[in-house]
């Protein structure tokens, strides 16, 4: 039954994967008939306020980690302690996978003061009430960032908390495994740093600067 409803998942995906392109090339015409009014949609995200996309960020840096953290942490811990129950040596050692799901929440969290130093109070146009260009810039910069870091810390959380399960369960069976797992841990934590290196690129862009 698995097998089969992978089998049917494929074309499923392929025809969405189908719909959106046409959409998306029917969207983008020219003319005047596309199903999108991109124009409209420009004015949309205009008018919003640009510390709203930087509050956005900041939570979804911090958020999106701890998730990632906890999730490893709880597929990680369940395994550790139901094969610590038959054998109590694996405990000491697997400690070290725990430790790598709780980096992901420190990744984030430091993430999130970075750009929290970003933020200055910059008054937008008296007239038209619209803020300046590099304004919205540096609050996009902000969210792209939070959003960077949190998405790549949440799946790596969740590699860590699986390679982490598998490395208690295997070294439960055989000890000589635990130092062979443990490297494809190693790399797996490296998932979120790329996230990390990438957010502070982005946070780079993000001035507020008085114009």
């Amino acid at each position: 039954m698995p097998g089969i409803l992978h089998g049917r998942s494929i074309p499923v995906i392929a025809a969405l994967w189908t719909f959106t392109l046409v959409l998306l090339v029917r969207g983008t015409r020219t003319e005047g008939s596309g199903f999108i009014d991109w124009a409209r949609l420009w004015v949309l995200f205009t008018r919003i306020n640009p510390y709203f996309f930087s509050a956005m960020g900041i939570a979804a840096a911090v958020g999106l980690s701890v998730a990632g953290a906890a999730w490893g942490i709880f597929i990680t811990g369940s395994s550790l302690l139901g094969a610590a129950v038959h054998t109590p040596r694996i405990t000491s050692k697997n400690l070290i996978s725990v430790i790598f799901c709780e980096a992901v929440a420190i990744y984030g969290v430091i993430i999130a003061i970075i750009l929290s130093t970003k933020l200055e109070y910059v008054p937008s146009d008296p007239d038209t009430g619209a803020f300046h260009r590099t304004t919205m810039m540096a609050g996009y910069a902000v969210f792209a960032s939070g959003l960077t870091c949190g998405l790549a810390n949440l799946v790596c959380g969740i590699c860590v908390g699986v390679v982490g399960s598998s490395c208690a369960l295997a070294d439960a069976a055989n000890p000589t495994l635990f130092v062979k797992i443990l490297v494809i841990e190693i790399f797996g934590s490296a998932l979120g740093l790329f996230g990390v290196i990438v957010a502070i690129i982005l946070s780079s862009n993000a001035v507020f600067e008085k114009v």
